[in-house]
């Protein structure tokens, strides 16, 4: 195989340039023979490998080889174990390998902008420095196999209402300092062979074609030195796109859009330096991963399984535990309540949803742990548990009587959270929240173990006794729930999102999801803890919270100078013991406070932290090093990161309300930071609990109106209006209906599954452009366009279009 690419470029005819900036098919690249430039296979992580049989319809999601199932991105998160993480990367790395696929599409490094987002379980956190170490972590691993990643979702893509064609409205601050820092974290340290761009518009302009976010941010300043692929579907304009040099379009579709790319070079409207350029990358890519790819490997299936396990405890909090009823004592009796501790929610659906190669539940793995003379089982409630099961309570409150412990095990069933769907309420399913309600009234002794991707409301918090959140755990996460119920394991996971009282609370609320045509991010800096903290808002749970069943302590904070010029770097040291009688796991935080600001600043941003493991009675010494960026804000007017001189508190804790130790250090700058017109913007300056950030507040902040939308109508369609919007035309309800008919028949099943609700969402959100993504509908872009025309009203400009081949 010829890999010098300067020569390969030479004899490629413009023609076949063009073909290799987008894909051969769904999941593969481009190859071109004659050159023996081969095609390379891509496919969905981020938890597993997802591969689809070759035989299977690409609708059917589930019908994909066995490959381990590790917990899900949030419950990865509250490990907060970088070592670990990493090694979860070699772990899929090497199932790729076995598999013969290049490029695994994950980590998502999305914030959590809100509980609500329907595809939460993928994502790491609302914290963008934790957010950026996790997914560096994994990358790292991944790639130490020779084995490629894909970043996601790059950028500002924050929930599935509309997130095909929906545009985030985002104050400068908040995009670079929130929904930007972790993806530059992760590109900075790990270098991802490919960074995928969202669907969704970013201040007007599709990230697809986003010049600002692609070439001059992710190339210019971080140095992301590998390519851009769209996610599947989301070039808007081919040559725009190349021109921010999205290098690869997904997947291959007879959409015209290599042909664009011939013609704009022969007319001059695109050099053919800058094709080359993206070809070069999209080459070097397919030469990485076919040099690993050509020899063959078979990972261990076993040693993979408990290492999922394992992740699955120290990604599992243990959020209250009165009196120590946690964990289980010898001899007890435990009434086992909940069907999902027979039939487990491990994992979400979408995209992500994979084959497990192997499934463990609490149900077999408690009764194996502790005997089947001291467990009854009770299902409680039914599958969907959209209503309660009244017969199925009583049942299990009858157990619940004659036990000395209860284990319930509730959580968010499959339909609650899924991938295209946002969730409307915090609350669990009815049946869930009755079987709770019931069994609490009358049991003094209750265990709560949730098994969900994202924050729920807990009204009955203060009437049980312990809650153990599991997150979704993965194939083995019923064996790792078991370990720590009995003390085998010791909780050591801690929150990595805000658990707030009620959604209410949450400083989204008002604009999430927003509207058809674009949500608006008016809350601004204030994303989870650092809304909640600054505003001293109560909580539920806070950001880094996670208990423990031994005890520790932290003491001698020191910093190596107590003044410093801002690019000189600090070090920070204290100590933590062990003081309780088993052997356990902590995680300590570092957080960075302002004491005053010309600019409004949260009250405190994490800025570090370190998980050690200690023996009863074990000290060791913590140690970090902070550099400029840990005291710095976005200026949005210089375009640049700047340290404001003055006093700043290392604030060092077990969660963000709960500090232990802390320090002043003085800060010196020569930065001279923007004026800022405080009386427009008193919201962000005096945010309190009874803030709510209005449209007004929020323009003032952008400078800017934003836009309002009507309600599109016929005679304003174009080829990037979704499909649900062309239903008051009868031409364009029937355009809809066939194509949710087509999916229908594709799934050949319930069309209440969770993959056939996914699957019919994205299709009736989806722009008319993408009826060309998946080359069964008979039509060029021309006719496409020339659809739209008669779907306008312009009939016989249509009608002309259509006849033309």
């Amino acid at each position: 195989m010829n890999k010098d690419i300067p020569t390969l470029l030479s004899q490629l005819t413009l023609e076949e340039k063009a073909s290799l900036c987008s894909g051969r098919d769904f999941w593969h690249l481009k190859g071109i023979e004659r050159l023996n430039i081969p095609s390379i296979m891509v496919t969905d992580g981020p938890h597993g490998l997802r591969k689809q049989r070759t035989d299977s319809e690409m609708s059917n999601l589930e019908d994909s080889v066995p490959a381990t199932c590790f917990p899900t991105a949030s419950a990865l998160a509250a490990t907060w174990n970088r070592q670990l993480i990493e090694d979860i990367g070699v772990a899929l790395g090497e199932e790729c390998r076995q598999e013969q696929v290049g490029v695994l599409l994950g980590p998502g490094a999305n914030i959590k902008r809100s509980p609500l987002c329907g595809r939460n379980f993928e994502y790491f956190s609302e914290d963008p420095y934790l957010s950026g170490e996790i997914a560096a972590s994994f990358i790292n691993g991944v790639q130490s196999q020779g084995i490629g990643t894909s970043l996601k979702h790059y950028a500002v893509n924050n929930q599935e209402h509309r997130r095909l064609t929906t545009d985030a409205i985002v104050d400068t601050r908040a995009l670079h300092e929130i929904y930007l820092a972790g993806f530059e974290r992760a590109v900075r340290q790990a270098q991802p062979w490919t960074v995928m761009c969202a669907y969704n518009k970013v201040n007007g302009t599709y990230c697809a074609e986003h010049t600002e976010l692609m070439l001059d941010i992710l190339k210019n300043t971080w140095g992301h030195e590998g390519l851009i692929v769209t996610d599947w579907g989301a070039m808007n304009e081919r040559v725009d796109g190349l021109r921010a040099l999205v290098e690869l379009e997904m997947p291959g579709a007879p959409n015209g859009n290599d042909q664009k790319i011939v013609k704009a070079v022969r007319e001059g409207q695109l050099s053919e330096e800058l094709l080359d350029k993206a070809v070069t990358r999209v080459l070097k890519l397919i030469f990485k991963a076919q040099e690993t790819l050509a020899t063959t490997y078979t990972y261990d299936q076993q040693a993979h399984h408990t290492l999922a396990r394992q992740a699955a405890e120290e990604g599992a909090v243990l959020l209250k535990n009165d009196d120590h009823l946690l964990p289980l004592k010898q001899g007890q009796s435990i009434a086992l309540l909940g069907r999902f501790a027979k039939h487990p929610r491990y994992q979400g659906a979408g995209s992500s949803l994979m084959n497990p190669s192997q499934l463990d539940n609490l149900h077999d793995a408690l009764t194996s742990l502790i005997g089947a003379e001291h467990i009854t089982y009770a299902p409680g409630y039914t599958a969907q548990a959209d209503t309660p099961d009244q017969t199925l309570i009583e049942e299990a409150t009858d157990i619940a009587k004659v036990a000395d412990v209860v284990v319930l095990h509730v959580g968010l069933t499959d339909m609650f959270e899924l991938e295209g769907l946002d969730r409307t309420h915090m609350k669990l399913p009815p049946g869930h929240e009755a079987l709770i309600e019931a069994v609490s009234a009358l049991h003094p002794k209750v265990i709560v173990v949730l098994s969900n991707g994202a924050p729920v409301e807990m009204p009955w918090a203060a009437h049980v006794s312990s809650i153990l959140e599991g997150y979704l755990g993965g194939q083995a996460g019923g064996s790792a729930l078991a370990r720590l119920l009995t003390g085998d394991a010791n909780p050591s996971g801690k929150l990595a999102e805000t658990f707030p009282l009620c959604l209410e609370d949450n400083p989204s609320y008002p604009h999430f999801p927003g509207d058809d045509h674009h949500v608006t991010y008016c809350e601004s800096l204030y994303v989870g803890y650092r809304y909640y903290d600054t505003a001293e808002q109560d909580v539920l749970f806070p950001f880094g919270h996670g208990l423990s069943y031994t005890q520790f302590t932290y003491s001698d904070l020191s910093v190596d100078k107590q003044e410093a010029q801002a690019d000189e770097t600090l070090t920070c040291r204290l100590r933590i013991k062990n003081t309780g009688t088993v052997a356990g796991k902590e995680i300590v935080q570092l957080y960075v406070s302002p004491a005053s600001s010309s600019h409004f600043r949260p009250t405190k941003e994490l800025k570090a932290f370190t998980k050690v493991s200690l023996a009863p009675g074990e000290e060791t010494l913590i140690e970090w090093t902070l550099e400029e960026r840990a005291f710095a804000y976005y200026d949005p007017q210089q375009a640049q990161w700047l340290v404001e001189a003055g006093t700043y508190t290392l604030l060092v804790g077990a969660s963000s309300r709960d500090i232990r130790l802390q320090q002043e250090v003085t800060i010196h700058s020569s930065a001279k930071p923007s004026p800022v017109d405080r009386a427009s913007l008193l919201a962000y300056y005096t945010l309190s609990r009874e803030t709510s950030f209005t449209r007004q507040d929020f323009e003032a902040l952008l400078g800017a109106p934003i836009q309002q939308f009507p309600p599109i109508q016929k005679g304003q369609y174009t080829l990037n209006t979704p499909l649900e919007d062309l239903r008051d035309s009868w031409a364009g309800r029937r355009l809809h209906d066939i194509a949710i008919n087509e999916i229908k028949k594709m799934n050949k099943a319930d069309s209440e599954t969770p993959t056939s609700v996914f699957m019919e969402r994205m299709v009736s959100e989806m722009p008319i452009r993408n009826l060309l993504m998946s080359g069964d509908v008979p039509l060029t872009r021309g006719q496409l366009e020339a659809l739209v025309d008669l779907l306008n009203g312009r009939y016989m400009k249509g009608f002309i279009g259509l006849l033309r081949r």
